[in-house]
């Protein structure tokens, strides 16, 4: 769900001055504290290769954790260490107890400030059901949005059997240079498309996603089908559980195919299987998806689903989208149950919709939004949509800065420059298609983000994965073609003292109240503040506007304030009602 490394940190071994031993043992102090943490709960690893923690080892540990101790001072901590019962003793039983993935942690986070308010009115939802015809080849019918998609099966002027049967098709036939499928879920498929189709006849119509064909990033479980996480060591693993998100597009009627693909334990576009592309010049060897959630961006946007479902820590819908020229949707952080879905960060995990217009994203969000009574993260605020909004009634925020002044030359990093000056081309258009719907703009400025705090991620993300980085499978994500930067990370972030996490996450509170701000006079702003938003919960979504020289899809981002999604969707509709780059499609034939 992730796919900036840069806040993961790789180190370099090599030039590590600890030996593994040492490391292992100065891991052990994560989290005692003066007392309550001296070092990070990398200290779990050691007490069985040692008879005895000595001073020297509390010293190396006290200076990574940024302690001047007096050497009485250690000498104590040593010998609480070294008793029968001490915390050694209280690591290794929990270690024992063999967590696993699943078990999230009893501390919650909640974006909700106090005196915020939740949405409360809940109106009749109504999308656009706009007139189409069947089109003339199966080509056009493949790069329906679900919107279409979902009136020509209500009409029964197509079968879902036939709909699920394309996309198989296509599926096949392109997989092999997108690499997108992680496993075909077809048998399942063709048993829920029947199904669908006899419901319609009989008059038992469930909604826009009735009969409508899906994938799923491989993360989220379904019950007989392989959840790999993308990753060697999970490349064989079955869950006996289906995910919340999985059980309600099933109850909503929509038809699972395909379990796509994910980057390497939800970082990037490399998985076991080799690295997705997208369907933008999928041969060039330097165009991959992005990710995490590189499969659902690549298949929906070449037309091999109908719609498809990414989750997000820290990019893993936006950066795809933005690559493949997806129309992705992060939802406010607790719209959507992440039970049965691979852990990786529980204060930041968020599952979305990748779609091939924003009232899709509607339309799927709505299915699988609202608590579930198993994540206990999930916020009982509710989903309205109208499409006949006005649009005139928002308030949208510009930052001056990112449409404004020249970008000066710099010989030395001149495809920077071309990119940033690309940047501020597509912006400006999409500025003044906004300008044109009538909606007020507003002249804000953000609060700076706080990169000082991304371990936050990390650090919880080695904690869902304790047992792999104790174990020698850890090991398997190093090789090619996966080569994850996990590896290395996982690693690292054992040795952030716990008391530093939580100062973060302290910190963290303080962000929130001064993004909060930014929504005074507001109801969402043109851009995107990644690192920030991912921290504080709000909603973004990534729409294509436009193509640079090479040929690649551009991208409008547009940030919303918590439960700010309708607001968000209804210009993103209003922009695509004006421009066409979300119908555009890749040459892939």
């Amino acid at each position: 769900m992730k796919d900036d490394s840069a806040l993961a940190g790789p180190v370099d071994e090599a030039g590590d001055r600890f030996t593994v031993n040492r490391r292992r043992f100065i891991a052990y102090f994560s989290s005692i504290g003066l007392g309550a943490t001296l070092m990070p709960g990398a200290m779990l690893a050691v007490a069985q290769e040692a008879p005895q923690i000595t001073l020297g080892m509390v010293d190396e540990a006290a200076r990574i954790a940024g302690l001047n101790l007096a050497p009485d001072a250690e000498k104590r901590i040593a010998d609480q260490l070294n008793r029968k019962g001490g915390l050694p003793d209280n690591f290794k039983a929990l270690r024992e107890l063999k967590l696993g993935n699943d078990t999230p942690p009893a501390i919650m986070f909640s974006p909700v400030l106090p005196g915020m308010n939740l949405p409360a009115d809940r109106r009749t939802f109504k999308w656009s059901k706009p007139p189409v015809s069947k089109p003339k080849t199966d080509e056009d019918l493949a790069f329906l949005p679900v919107t279409h998609l979902a009136r020509l099966v209500e009409k029964r002027e197509v079968k879902s059997a036939d709909l699920t049967k394309l996309y198989l098709e296509r599926l096949k036939k392109y997989d092999p240079t997108l690499h997108c499928v992680i496993s075909l879920t077809e048998e399942l498929a063709l048993k829920q498309a029947a199904k669908a189709d006899e419901e319609i006849a009989a008059g038992g119509y469930r909604g826009p996603l009735h009969g409508i064909p899906w994938g799923a990033k491989d993360l989220l479980a379904v019950k007989g089908y392989k959840t790999t996480f993308g990753a060697s060591p999970y490349k064989d693993q079955t869950l006996d559980v289906d995910s919340t998100v999985f059980t309600r597009l099933t109850e909503a009627g929509a038809v699972l195919i395909a379990k796509l693909t994910l980057g390497a334990l939800a970082q990037g576009d490399r998985w076991f299987g080799g690295q997705t592309k997208s369907p933008w010049d999928p041969t060039n060897p330097d165009n991959g998806s992005s990710g995490s959630s590189a499969g659902p961006a690549s298949a929906t946007t070449a037309g091999l689903v109908g719609f498809s479902i990414g989750t997000e820590t820290l990019g893993s819908i936006m950066s795809p989208s933005s690559r493949c020229g997806a129309t992705g949707l992060r939802p406010t952080y607790g719209r959507v149950s992440r039970y049965g879905a691979m852990a990786l960060s529980w204060t930041m995990d968020k599952i979305g919709p990748i779609c091939r217009a924003a009232e899709d994203c509607a339309l799927v969000l709505k299915a699988i939004c609202g608590p579930d009574g198993r994540d206990g993260h999930i916020i009982p605020a509710p989903f309205d949509w109208d499409a006949g909004r006005d649009v005139k009634a928002l308030r949208v925020g510009y930052i001056k800065a990112n449409y404004e002044g020249e970008i000066p030359d710099d010989p030395k990093n001149a495809a920077r420059v071309q990119r940033q000056r690309d940047n501020r081309k597509f912006a400006q258009e999409s500025l003044a298609v906004i300008k044109g719907l009538g909606v007020k703009l507003v002249p804000i400025e953000l609060p700076k983000e706080n990169s000082d705090i991304g371990f936050i991620l990390t650090v919880e993300a080695a904690a869902a994965f304790d047992e792999l980085i104790r174990s020698d499978k850890l090991d398997l994500m190093s090789a090619d073609p996966e080569r994850s930067a996990w590896v290395n990370s996982f690693r690292l972030h054992r040795f952030v003292p716990a008391v530093e996490y939580i100062q973060a996450n302290r910190a963290r509170y303080r962000l929130m109240q001064e993004f909060a701000k930014v929504f005074t006079d507001i109801d969402l702003f043109l851009g995107s503040s990644l690192g920030t938003t991912n921290m504080t919960g709000n909603p973004e979504i990534s729409l294509p506007s436009g193509f640079d020289a090479k040929g690649q899809p551009m991208s409008l981002r547009l940030t919303g304030k918590l439960w700010g999604e309708e607001d968000m969707l209804l210009l993103a509709m209003a922009y695509q009602g004006k421009t066409d780059w979300h119908r555009k499609r890749p040459p892939l034939s």
